[in-house]
């Protein structure tokens, strides 16, 4: 079952990097929530070199139909050239929950 519930993995270069990014998503409705997870050591490839860095991780709730304006909104504001952006659909949860993250999301028709 899709409830059309998402949860957004990113990771940033630092905590306040995630933080800022996280208010910006929130601010503009595109998550209801962000978690900022903390600090992840990331092993990757990137222009022929194996690089072991740290990170912080965070997530974010949203609903399918803000997704792509949250792209958006991420790699307009992160200091990386391709930042991490994955998004994984909700198969469930509790109603309550899935309510206020869809009511978080819409777009404020008021302004």
């Amino acid at each position: 079952m899709d409830t059309g519930a998402l949860i957004v993995y990113m990771t940033a270069a630092d905590a306040d990097e995630a933080a800022r990014i996280g208010r910006l998503l929130v601010q503009r409705r595109l998550a209801a929530c962000v978690n900022v997870l903390g600090s992840v050591r990331s092993i990757y490839s990137w222009q022929g070199t194996v690089h072991d860095e740290g990170e912080t991780a965070f997530i974010a709730k949203t609903w399918a139909d803000r997704l792509d304006e949250l792209i958006l909104a991420v790699r307009q504001a992160h200091s990386y050239d391709v930042p991490c952006i994955v998004a994984l659909p909700l198969a469930g949860g509790s109603a309550p929950f899935l309510d206020w993250i869809r009511e978080q999301t819409r777009p404020d028709t008021t302004a």
